[in-house]
Order: structure tokens, then sequence, then C-alpha cells
């Protein structure tokens, strides 16, 4: 049987070994730490289609050098020396366009109803708490409502044609059991959330009933190559023969990557997020808060999970609890009702999502390699499009029609 080794344990690994081993391979994924503790857990859960407005988008630069210097603030970039960071910076700089919006719209929505339909499928399989009722966008501000108005025209114009903009008053209808300061919300029925840390220990149980080895605590040192083919995984403690390899690493996929002569534009996005256990509060649906860029999902029958923030940092720079004070304040605003304490440090989540140059992720095969694919790059969406990922790859690693064009996901497209 042919042997195709996985590197990244999260949910893209994960669900490119459920797709490869029913399609006959014979499968190990390698995760430097234990599988249980990566990007993959720690997030708001959204499978969101709305989602299709690329990081990469216009004045986010702008907004960016503004809430810099801001502590708490939803957005940072570490200023640093640093030639991988610089790079990046002039192609996201570069990326962020009317254009990139555009033109990244269609890919996005596509490998999102992809995911969830892959999702709805895993259900018969095992139970992670997905829930299809939609999420809310809700807004302040003026300038936020205009903003509203225009994506509900755009997700109309790409086919989400359930989607709705709801007046105040039709918002806290759907919110009765707590007040929302708000001006009003985009309703988008498409999308659905679960609950990640259910969803990863389920398809870790059963990719062990299936026979997949997954492999702990190995982090990949460097790789033999013969030819124009990968032949081997080395890591500090064993090496794996390879039929085929795929690179899932997420934030560190561009340290992996260049083992292997392949650049590619990518830089950690540091997340975090508090989850409430037993919530005292309660609201029915997910929903962004526009103005302060954070999620909010009940889960799992009595949970709420509160997220945030994009940190572009080194992944050796420790968390910055100010970051999680600032997601706290952002959901006081918006749900008055909610005293929600500041958290130890030891029950705050953090991780690192893989930021590509142009808010598209990289899902694809290299032109040095013949049996390498990458998949990374997802930022805040792995997730999201996760089960969509591990589709794709197994298509392209058996050289079948992909379910959706891939050519905007191209691994090189920067090269």
């Amino acid at each position: 049987m042919a042997k195709v080794i996985i590197i990244g344990g999260g949910i893209v690994g994960l669900s490119s070994a459920w797709y490869l081993k029913q399609s006959g391979w014979d499968v190990t994924v390698l995760d430097k730490s234990d599988f249980l503790d990566n990007c993959s857990y720690g997030n708001a859960g959204y499978v969101c289609p709305s989602h299709f407005i690329p990081l990469a988008s216009p004045g986010i630069v702008k907004q960016g050098l503004k809430l810099m210097w801001n502590s708490q603030s939803p957005f940072y970039v570490q200023p640093r020396l640093n030639g991988a960071l610089i790079d990046w910076a002039l192609k996201f700089m570069r990326s962020a366009s009317k254009k990139n919006v555009e033109e990244s719209a269609v890919p996005l929505r596509d490998i999102a109803l992809l995911s969830q339909q892959e999702y709805v499928k895993w259900l018969k399989e095992f139970d992670f708490s997905y829930e299809h009722k939609g999420l809310l966008e809700i807004f302040q501000t003026d300038e936020k409502a205009e903003h509203a108005a225009h994506t509900v025209e755009k997700a109309k114009e790409l086919g989400l044609s359930d989607t709705v903009l709801l007046s105040y008053e039709e918002l806290q209808r759907l919110e009765p059991h707590t007040k929302i300061n708000g001006k009003g919300a985009i309703l988008f029925k498409c999308d659905a959330h679960l609950y990640p840390n259910k969803l990863m220990k389920g398809l870790i149980k059963r990719l062990q009933e299936l026979g997949v080895k997954l492999i702990p605590n190995e982090e990949v040192a460097s790789f033999e190559k013969n030819n124009k083919r990968v032949t081997k995984v080395i890591t500090a403690n064993k090496s794996f023969d390879a039929d085929h390899v795929i690179i899932a690493t997420g934030a560190w996929s561009r340290e992996v990557s260049s083992l292997i002569d392949v650049k590619i534009p990518l830089v950690p996005g540091r997340g975090y997020s508090v989850t409430l256990e037993n919530s005292p509060y309660r609201v029915n649906y997910p929903a962004v808060l526009m103005e302060g860029r954070v999620a909010i999902t009940p889960m799992d029958g009595n949970k709420i999970r509160f997220g945030g923030t994009m940190e572009i940092t080194s992944t050796k720079k420790p968390p910055r609890m100010n970051r999680v004070k600032g997601i706290l304040n952002s959901v006081k605003r918006f749900y008055p009702e909610f005293d929600v304490p500041m958290p130890v440090k030891e029950n705050v989540w953090y991780g690192y999502r893989p930021c590509s140059a142009d808010g598209l992720p990289y899902i694809g095969r290299v032109s040095k390699w013949d049996n390498v694919v990458v998949a990374t790059g997802h930022a805040m969406l792995g997730l999201s499009l996760g089960a969509g990922t591990g589709r794709l790859v197994d298509e392209i690693v058996n050289s079948k029609t992909p379910s959706m064009n891939i050519t905007p996901f191209k691994v090189e497209r920067f090269s």
C-alpha cells in the first residue's frame, strides 16, 4: 500500500488523513506537539460561507497602523527586523486591494460551501455539536451599517440569497435573553457552527479506529530527496518512508516548506479565546461584533466562547493578556449585561493562525517536487475550510478532478 506522510495534526492535516485513508492510502500523521493543542481547538467554531472577504482588503493596512499602538486593539503587527515578515508585509500591502476582494470572493465561498457539505457527512460518523442556524454580524456605527448593506448585496450576488439585513428591533427579537447594544446586524443564514474541541477529539478517535497512525512529538528536521521526489521525512528521532508528502503545518508551514526549497509568504497571526463552561449568559446565535472584531459563539449546549485579535508576531513571544482584556471589553460594549471577569492566564487559550499574503489559502502541488502537496495559509478560516481542504488534498494526491476550481489557491502564486 502506498504511504502518505502528513505533517501537521490540526484540522487540515487530520481532514486530509480522513479522506486519504478512505481512498486507500497507508496514512501517517506527524505532529510537533501532541495533537491536542493547536488552532483547531480554540477558534470560534464557524463554518462560514459568509466570510468571503479576505484579510487582505482595502483599508486594512491603514487601520492596522492606526491600532498598533493600542495594547488592547484587535489588530497588531509587532515591528521587528525580520526578512520573512518584511517580504510578507510588502506582498500583503500590494494584495490589500479591491481587485483582490473581488477575485477572492468566489473561491472563498466555494471552498466554504464544500467544507460545510463535508462536515454534514461527518455527522454520520460522530457528533461534534454541529448547528446550522446562521451567524450574526452586529454593528454599532453608521460606517459599519453602510458596509453591512454593501456586504448583503455582495452576498446575494454570490448566491447566498438568504442573507438578511436586520434592524435593531429585528436583531433584539432574535436574542430575547439579553440586551444588545447595536444599530442592527446582518444575518447570514448560510452559516453553521460547531464545538471545535469535540470535533477534533472525535476525528482523532475515528482516525485511530480506521488505522491511521498518529505520531505525536515528532518535529520535522529535514527531508531525503531523490530526483524530483521526496522519499523520506526525517525527525530528530526517526525517518519515515514516503510515496507522498502533505505539508499542513499551519503557522510553521513557511519554515517546513523551506526545508525542500519551497518559499511560501506566510506569517503567524496569534488569536486568543476565553470559554465559559456552564455559562450564566445565553445567546441564540453566534455573532461577529464588527467594530470590536470579536467573535462570540454558543457551543455544545452550555458554553459560550469569546475570541478575537490578529496579532502578527513571533511564535516565541509570550501572550499579551491586554489583548484578552480588549476582547472582553468589546463583548461588554455589545452585550452590556455580560459581566465576564478577566480570567487567569491558565484559562486563556491562544494559538497561531497561518496568514497568507493575500488572504487565500495555499492548496496544491509544488513545481519542484512531484509528490508534495501543501495545504496551509487559512488564517482565521482553518476550521471553517478544514473538511473541504482535506477533500481537495485527497483529490489532488489521487489526480482526480477537484470539486472546485483550485487555481486561486496555487501555492507558488507569488513566485
